[in-house]
């Protein structure tokens, strides 16, 4: 955890060293490209890069018409503009026709930081989660991001992919590092409580762990990094072991990953899922940091709700 680095510029990088190699890939933008880090590539392949101004539901649309003559067709804009303003062309023109494109949307969540609620976005994951043939990924750092846009351009259908802003973590840079679409990783062990996290959530998950684990709690801390398909059977197992899980995720709790965790334990092994995430709110303007503290997603807030869970146990196991 030396380095931070955004997953944006991770992506950037990686879509230019793919794309090099890669002829088929084309790259849309929404007049962002400085932003998203789409430049890098139009720097590399120049002719395979498209600038479609700030018409967002266009640039789905064109994606989608590239997607049908064999191309690989990453479109990029921020997540508020990308999930929200082209729901519809991704919905009717990507998703129902199960095409080959990948939304890479940038700026998602409250770390967008002063930019204000009008760009926070944090209702993406459960508008992308709620589109059928959809594969909905939120990286927790710069190595699973890269790691994830290398899976998407193999991978043949619709992907979004979130992406941050403000740099994070690097807490991949392992070598026995692996990603794989659809599974989750186990980052650490512990049988008390899981804590199931997704996307810059999972740095913070690891810094829980460590909270509990100085107070005598041993928690297993899960990375979901696909929400859509997500893991049901590391999901489950989770519940199995340890009969709580808190979930954490930047966005709201509404329709993310929380809801979704909850999806999966309430048809096949209901336990309580308590979750960390933004209540129901718009976000505010204000340094990344001080959002995060003031929305409840620190470390030490994930490590208060395991507490809760582990005592909610405790208290079910007297009863029975």
């Amino acid at each position: 955890m030396s380095k931070k680095v955004a997953t944006r510029e991770a992506y950037g990088k990686a879509l230019a060293r793919i794309g090099s190699n890669n002829k088929k890939i084309v790259v849309l933008d929404a007049d962002l490209s400085k932003s998203t880090k789409t430049a890098e590539f139009k720097e590399k392949c120049t002719d395979r890069f498209i600038n479609m101004g700030i018409a967002e539901g266009n640039m789905m649309s064109v994606a989608a018409g590239l997607a049908t003559c064999g191309k690989i067709a990453f479109a990029s804009t921020f997540a508020i503009f990308a999930a929200g303003r082209a729901f519809e062309q991704i919905r009717n023109s990507i998703c129902y026709t199960k095409l080959n494109v990948k939304i890479c949307a940038t700026h998602a969540g409250i770390t967008v930081g002063e930019d204000g609620a009008s760009h926070q976005s944090v209702e993406d994951l459960s508008l992308m989660r709620s589109i059928p043939n959809m594969t909905v990924i939120s990286p927790s750092d710069a190595v699973e991001t890269e790691a994830a846009i290398e899976a998407i351009a193999e991978y043949q259908g619709p992907c979004y992919v979130r992406l941050g802003r403000a740099p994070v973590n690097v807490i991949n840079d392992v070598p026995d590092y692996k990603f794989q679409i659809g599974k989750g990783v186990v980052l650490r062990e512990g049988t008390d409580a899981a804590i199931v996290a997704t996307g810059i959530m999972v740095d913070a998950a690891l810094e829980a762990h460590d909270i509990l684990k100085d107070q005598g709690i041993n928690v297993k801390v899960i990375n979901i990094h696909t929400v859509k398909p997500i893991d049901k059977e590391l999901i489950i197992s989770a519940a199995k072991e340890t009969g709580i899980i808190v979930t954490a995720e930047e966005h709201s709790i509404i329709g993310g990953l929380g809801s979704a965790v909850c999806e999966v334990t309430g048809e096949e092994y209901p336990v309580p899922v308590l979750r960390v995430g933004i209540k129901d709110v718009f976000g505010e303007s204000g340094k990344p940091d001080e959002l995060l503290k003031a929305y409840n997603l620190t470390a030490q807030d994930i490590a208060m709700q395991v507490k809760k869970g582990i005592n909610l146990k405790s208290n079910q196991l007297l009863f029975k």
